[in-house]
């Protein structure tokens, strides 16, 4: 699935489906914790409005597409205490679409 795909389902996304969605874009692999640290992390340092997320981890849906546990990566997250492996809730406009576009996966 595309950002824009997962734009045209709701404006308002959380940041762990947009990851999703920006690593397919990209075929890369969704399931580094230490890769989805960065992304928030880049997503704060370009100025973007996140609000705190609650995502229930049993009622995120099990298996995902190429056959990856979403749960377990989200379970992953959970047991780090930093605000970057929080979930978050943000507005896909076109300039939000343009940073997560201009994060780069490659270690910092």
């Amino acid at each position: 699935m595309t950002l824009e795909e997962l734009r045209n389902k709701a404006f308002f996304q959380n940041t762990i489906d947009v990851w999703i969605a920006y690593c397919e874009e990209q075929k890369r692999d969704w399931y580094d914790t230490d890769a989805y640290r960065r992304f928030i992390q880049h997503l704060n340092a370009n100025g973007i409005k996140m609000q705190k997320f609650p995502l229930c981890i049993k009622e995120s849906g099990g298996m995902y597409e190429r056959g990856r546990d979403k749960t377990q990566f989200l379970e992953e997250l959970s047991k780090m205490s930093s605000d970057d492996a929080a979930a978050y809730t943000i507005k896909l406009s076109e300039n939000v679409l343009a940073a997560i576009r201009s994060f780069t996966t490659a270690a910092a």
